[in-house]
């Protein structure tokens, strides 16, 4: 599972068997909620918030940074997925203690 964030306690990470459409998972404490990315022309065009099977998903202020942190770091977690699952590379795992503004 590698871990490529941490922002305000929510660990941002990939599972190690992950599948496209590219995904982020975003866990604090039980709860999880994932995001997907639909991409044309090498462009973010849509995030989706979606529920992980079988876990809580974030709620209330969590599930907002969450989003926040997605809309802000999309393009590096793009570029963080395609170095681990295409190019097999080692990727930084990062922690971010103060809000995004």
């Amino acid at each position: 599972m590698p871990k490529i964030f941490e922002y305000l306690g929510i660990l941002i990470f990939f599972y190690s068997n992950d599948h496209e459409p590219i995904h982020v998972h975003g866990k604090y404490e039980n709860f999880e909620s994932k995001a997907e990315f639909f991409i044309e022309n090498g462009r973010i065009v849509k995030i989706v918030i979606k529920s992980v099977k079988g876990v809580s998903p974030l709620k209330g202020s969590k599930l907002k940074d969450f989003e926040d942190f997605i809309e802000k770091y999309g393009d590096r977690i793009i570029d963080k997925w395609i170095n681990y699952f295409v190019l097999h590379k080692e990727v930084d795992f990062e922690r971010i203690e103060r809000r995004l503004k």
